[in-house]
């Protein structure tokens, strides 16, 4: 009876473990889901500069995108001002926002530096920037320099513009 006794032992011992182990696995599983909380609205979509840069216009059949402020914006359906060989094609697959304030499509200005603009270059820029980017382009996403702080940590700052006064218009 003694050796009977011995063999059933330690048995249970290896079963509780095992046991308890099938117990916590399906709420080990569970708890990420559980803590993940889907965001309200779609998630941001980061650019950075070489990746914008695919979209210049110049790649047939590709949307057309260009920066202004750090906002990326879809202007594919200004294909005749944006695309390739098109009068605005400069601005596009970049950010443009110093070109864009200064109405220059000089290569220097082709930049998101806005140091040293004037009160009426800043001011045409942000008339341009809501009355014709945010009015006919929608936003496609943000550059990484808007998005980030210089050391690549997230902006706590950052608020995704709206864009309540977006419509589609005719480019005549």
């Amino acid at each position: 009876a003694m050796a009977g006794a011995a063999a059933r032992g330690p048995r249970p011992c290896l079963l509780l473990p095992s046991l308890l182990l099938l117990l916590l696995l399906p709420a080990v599983s569970a708890e990420p889901e559980l803590r993940f909380r889907p965001p309200a609205e779609a998630p941001v979509r980061l650019f950075t500069e070489p990746e914008l840069a695919r979209y210049d216009g110049h790649q047939e059949g590709q949307p057309i995108y260009l920066a202004v402020k750090g906002v990326v914006f879809d202007v594919t359906s200004g294909k005749e001002f944006y695309g390739k060989g098109a009068p605005y094609n400069a601005l596009a697959g970049k950010d443009s926002t110093r070109g864009v304030a200064k109405m220059s499509l000089d290569p220097a200005d082709l930049t998101h530096d806005t140091t040293g603009l004037t009160e009426e270059e800043l001011k045409s820029l942000d008339d341009i920037f809501n009355n014709v980017y945010k009015a006919k382009y929608p936003i496609v996403g943000y550059t990484s320099r808007r998005i980030l702080n210089e050391d690549g940590s997230p902006n706590l700052d950052f608020k995704p513009e709206d864009q309540p006064h977006f419509s589609i218009k005719d480019e005549f």
